[in-house]
């Protein structure tokens, strides 16, 4: 897998669409770099902005981003709700793929450096690229914000890049910070409240840090220190989380500001869960939450397996249904409309130009396997018989969780419908890959062979995609099998008035196998490699036994209920 990361920087412009263009559009100007999303705020007058590549076409993007807003942007005249002290207030980097943290963190370093020496702009390491313990946190890099930056003079505030004065050019693009850091969630919950005090309290019960200890009042009192002569404070309930309060004058109400720092460690649903609660204690109600730029799938269909067990539910349904589980119960639409294809970090960087079968309708479908181009051919069409099969087993398991009378078995069935579930995504991703084993086969044979290391590479090549094209039906034909044990458990366990929706799986199932299966000896035909045909071939006439028998055995039984 080629290394990917992300690249979020922060900018200090909300309001003027035309400036946050020019500057976000810079990174488009890059080869490899794909432009995510572009997140504005008015009310705090900065935009997140998203973008994903290689390593070293997302540093060159960055660095081109902290260019033109540093040409744009003058921070003399900026004012906001949210904490800033640059034009480009913050440049995290972020592993996605193919790479660790310690290799991002030397090509935060890089871009750091050139932004420094080329630009003239001071800025300061954080998180994983951090130089110095104390400046892994944000917020302390960022003390003072922007009207603090004579700082820079000061040998504890030396910046880690850049110069160390706040000159004329310094007090017009402010400073940067830097980093290499986890996924972060930049995750806003909505109030029924104007009060950004009330909202800071509710912030400080949650994030990690909580609020300084005062005696007596707690907002007037002392403050209590240490030996030392530190503050003391009294953490909040929640680990891995920053937060505070505002009010945002374009929508008229409070929000808690709260990044999410490790959603392994606190999950979205968590924190949502915990505003709900920590607000109720004070009397002010969440009507519901924003994402700021982008969020991981798995954050989403973690949430929907949260609520759904929450509610005695089965959790086998589809991905795109518990992305509207997650929607709904976290509110993520309560402010506007929230578009998955838009948010989700899975969705912005999978290749919309692919032209996928799957992603066809029926008659599309159809009426692409029955026109004179030879793929999709049988091979697809058994993938795709397969998947209807596990559908309609886990239909009925999903039909019998939520059965009137069956609510001590709701978890039985869920786990049934969720090994469905996973079999059906696994038989419809077949359903494509089938059609590019033909084409890896007939690449293999348009490769030249005129010189003998063509021929020999020609050869190997043939030999691989030949081995490709046999593995991925056999693949399909084991996929299937596995889905006799739901349909037959359906078909004895399940709702009884879905009984023969189940045994059409298994006639679907039983269809799948044995056309697989002439798929993998048809591709095999004339293979030099007799002990991998062997093999293969052994396997294939063992799940051609297994779907003969166990079909026979749930049609029978179904034949006798239905007939009393």
């Amino acid at each position: 897998m080629k290394p990917l990361i992300e690249c979020v920087p922060n900018i200090s412009e909300g309001r003027d669409q035309d400036k946050i263009n020019q500057i976000a559009r810079v990174v488009e100007t890059v080869e490899g770099v794909k432009l995510l999303d572009i997140d504005p705020g008015k009310s705090t007058n900065r935009t997140v902005i998203t973008f994903v590549g290689e390593p070293d076409n997302v540093v060159e993007a960055a660095f081109r981003l902290i260019k033109k807003a540093a040409e744009l942007i003058d921070m003399s005249r900026h004012s906001g709700e949210h904490p800033r002290m640059g034009a480009t207030d913050v440049c995290p980097l972020v592993p996605i793929a193919g790479i660790e943290m310690e290799e991002v963190a030397k090509y935060a370093h890089k871009l750091g450096e050139r932004v420094g020496k080329e630009l003239g702009i001071p800025g300061y390491f954080y998180e994983n690229a951090a130089r110095e313990k104390k400046r892994r946190n944000l917020a302390y890099c960022r003390k003072g914000e922007y009207e603090g930056l004579d700082k820079l003079s000061k040998p504890e505030w030396k910046p880690d890049f850049g110069p160390a004065e706040f000159s004329d050019a310094v007090k017009k693009t402010g400073a940067t910070a830097i980093s290499a850091r986890d996924f972060l969630v930049a995750y806003n919950v909505n109030l029924n409240t104007t009060s950004s005090r009330r909202a800071n309290a509710i912030a400080f019960d949650i994030r990690e840090a909580g609020r300084v200890k005062r005696a007596g009042d707690p907002l007037t009192g002392k403050v209590e220190t240490d030996e030392n002569g530190e503050p003391l404070r009294e953490p909040g309930t929640l680990k891995a989380v920053k937060g505070i309060g505002w009010y945002i004058e374009e929508y008229g109400i409070a929000q808690l500001s709260l990044n999410l720092t490790n959603i392994s460690i606190t999950p979205v649903h968590v924190a949502f869960d915990e505003a709900v609660q920590k607000a109720q204690d004070r009397g002010i109600r969440v009507t519901g939450s924003e994402i700021v730029g982008l969020i991981p799938l798995k954050a989403m269909t973690e949430a929907a397996d949260y609520y759904l067990k929450k509610q005695n539910r089965s959790l086998g349904i589809s991905e795109r249904e518990k992305i509207k589980i997650a929607v709904k119960s976290l509110g993520l639409d309560d402010l506007a409309p929230f578009d998955p294809e838009k948010k989700i970090i899975e969705y912005l960087i999978k290749d919309q130009s692919a032209k996928n079968l799957v992603d066809m309708d029926l008659e599309s479908f159809s009426a692409e396997t029955a026109s004179e181009s030879p793929a999709p051919g049988g091979g697809s069409v058994s993938a795709y018989c397969a998947a209807l099969g596990v559908s309609l087993a886990t239909m009925v398991a999903n039909l019998s969780s939520h059965k009137r009378g069956w609510d001590n078995k709701w978890e039985y069935f869920s786990d049934w419908a969720e090994k469905g579930e996973k079999l059906r995504r696994q038989l419809v991703e077949a359903v494509d890959e089938d059609t590019l084993s033909f084409k890896k086969i007939m690449e293999a044979y348009g490769m030249p062979k005129d010189k003998p290391e063509e021929k020999e590479a020609r050869k190997k090549a043939i030999a691989a995609a030949t081995k490709y094209a046999a593995q991925v039906p056999l693949k399909v034909a084991s996929l299937a099998a596995e889905s006799f044990d739901i349909i037959e458990t359906m078909v004895k366990e399940g709702n009884p008035n879905s009984i023969t929706d189940a045994a059409v799986g298994a006639l679907c199932a039983r269809t799948a196998i044995l056309g697989a299966v002439m798929n993998v000896k048809i591709n095999l035909v004339g293979f030099e490699d007799r002990d991998f045909v062997n093999q293969m071939t052994a396997r294939a006439e063992e799940l051609s036994k297994i779907a003969e028998e166990k079909e026979k055995a749930i049609r029978d039984f179904v034949n006798q209920k239905i007939q009393g």
